[in-house]
């Protein structure tokens, strides 16, 4: 099934309002320099998909409280602030098709904001004393910077296997669903067993999420980003990992050598992505994909059945089906 984001909504349209506004009120700030910042920071969000995951789940595991406000607060905060880190990282001067906070303001102030950011949370968690969905995200943001910092030592070598990817991508992207969907369970006042359940489910569609980022890069999409950014940037992603593994040394050590030498040429990178689409690499990552979204859906259809679950299956079904 197929459903907008507005039909995924529907079920929660009237939390998503009320979050809105409570998230403009856990970031005010008395310095009217942040308080820019972070009218700037609210107004350019996107589809909101953690909020969603978040309040979708705590429907599904129990009842919304208001714990489950601040715990979809808490992770769009903390976030929020590896994004803003993220950028000045990168030199980064857009996200989302906008100006990023680095570009507008330099890079201090950016730093100093993504700071900012992650004491809020903190402060939003610790007054409440919300302990558990702090260590949830905790967590993840643990994970997150670790996965980041495991594919920089790895992409110097270019030699990552398939453990290693999927070691890489469940920290660094399928963390952060999970703690979604665990922060949900867990506001919701699920059992321990159920919150584990639904971190779980969070993951698969976690991992499911990056491989179909992956597949951009090989023109699996009408639109979406432009081709072969993965390559020049010379990140080992599944379709190319599972190709090279299929082919003789002396190609492999061809493609390597294009991968570290010549990514910057427009008809190299064409060449490994033509290598990649020839060599089965996106027929496996896409089986890959589908088959973590089915075993998803296995542990959804072990909760009753709500609007709120069929909103979340949707809403997975939306996440591989997107096409940017």
């Amino acid at each position: 099934m197929s459903l907008s984001i507005k039909d995924i909504q529907a079920p929660i349209a009237s939390e998503m309002d009320a979050f809105e506004s409570k998230f403009r009120q856990f970031m005010k700030s008395e310095v009217m320099l942040l308080d820019q910042i972070m009218n700037y920071i609210v107004r350019r969000k996107g589809k909101q998909l953690r909020p969603m995951f978040v309040f979708l789940t705590a429907g599904v595991s129990g009842t919304i409280t208001e714990a489950t406000y601040r715990g979809a607060a808490l992770i769009e905060l903390l976030h929020t602030a590896t994004l803003v880190h993220d950028d000045v990282v990168d030199d980064s001067n857009y996200r989302r098709g906008f100006f990023s906070v680095n570009a507008l303001w330099k890079n201090k102030i950016a730093v100093l904001v993504g700071d900012y950011l992650l004491s809020r949370g903190l402060l939003l968690s610790v007054d409440n004393k919300d302990f558990t969905l702090l260590q949830l995200v905790s967590n993840a943001v643990r994970e997150m910077s670790e996965g980041e910092l495991l594919q920089l030592a790895k992409a110097r070598r270019l030699d990552i296997t398939e453990e290693v990817y999927f070691q890489i991508i469940r920290q660094k992207t399928a963390s952060l669903i999970a703690s979604c969907c665990a922060v949900g369970a867990q506001s919701a006042g699920a059992t321990e067993d159920l919150v584990e359940k639904m971190r779980e489910f969070g993951e698969k569609v976690g991992l499911a999420f990056q491989i179909k980022d992956d597949l951009f890069d090989f023109g699996d999409a009408e639109v979406g980003k432009p081709l072969g950014i993965d390559i020049k940037e010379k990140k080992m992603t599944l379709p190319l990992i599972h190709a090279l593994s299929q082919s003789s040394w002396s190609t492999k050590r061809h493609i390597i050598n294009l991968i570290k030498n010549h990514s910057d040429k427009p008809q190299k990178v064409a060449e490994v992505i033509k290598f990649v689409r020839e060599s089965g690499g996106i027929q496996y990552a896409t089986q890959a994909m589908q088959r973590l979204v089915d075993e998803a859906k296995v542990i959804l259809h072990s909760f009753p059945e709500s609007a709120y679950r069929n909103s979340l299956e949707g809403l997975v079904q939306f996440t591989i089906e997107r096409n940017k």
